[in-house]
């Protein structure tokens, strides 16, 4: 006689996880954000991280030059999504990111834990991987929570789109980045899509009979 084989246990999700428990992941959830309590890991290139620190170099910049805020690298995460009651823990770490002192006061400025301020303006870079769907789900998460303008860069267009809470703005590589919650900032936008620029090949030893 065949005896049934007992039945399996039911399987047991993994417990949520928090904004905490991913700072306490250190180096090893660098290149993850937290949706929903799981980790998502970012979709990366390296010509979307290249785009993505020449567009921060440029706020960094002027940031040093001007009285006006913080620049952030893409490393750093956002935990300012309280108001969405569907997801409050959400981290997210875009590609670079302004906070002014208006939002960020200096004498409140942490320098540990994720960064809980919401920043004025942040920049999003295309990845190869990334879906469309996604990139208009960030947005728009951006925008819902008070973001007043995102920068969202395309390498493979070569083109930049800004949106803001009343408009939108479509730049090619001859146009000019201007902002009016940066006054005086500005950058052609070919300038973050350039490669640099290459030496001539020295002549090899063979070549010159050495």
């Amino acid at each position: 006689m065949t005896t049934a084989a007992p039945p399996r246990p039911p399987s047991v999700p993994a417990p949520l996880l928090t904004p905490d428990d991913l700072l306490q992941m250190g180096d090893a959830g660098k290149g993850f954000e937290l949706v929903r309590g799981r980790l998502k890991e970012l979709n990366v290139s390296t010509e979307s991280s290249r785009v993505g620190g020449r567009v921060f170099s440029r706020l960094d910049r002027f940031c040093d030059e001007n009285p006006v805020g913080w620049a952030f690298t893409q490393d750093t995460g956002f935990r300012c999504f309280a108001s969405d009651s569907t997801d409050p823990g959400r981290v997210r770490k875009p590609d670079a990111a302004f906070v002014s002192y208006a939002t960020l006061p200096p004498d409140q400025y942490k320098r540990d834990g994720i960064c809980e301020a919401i920043p004025d303006i942040v920049v999003e870079v295309v990845s190869p991987n990334d879906l469309v769907r996604d990139v208009d789900n960030k947005r728009e998460e951006w925008l819902c929570v008070g973001v007043k303008e995102v920068w969202v860069a395309n390498p493979d267009t070569r083109t930049i789109h800004i949106y803001r809470a009343g408009g939108y703005a479509f730049l090619q590589e001859a146009d000019t980045l201007t902002s009016p919650l940066l006054p005086g900032f500005a950058f052609r936008v070919e300038e973050v899509f350039r490669f640099p620029p290459v030496p001539a090949m020295a002549q090899s030893p063979a070549a010159t009979g050495e």
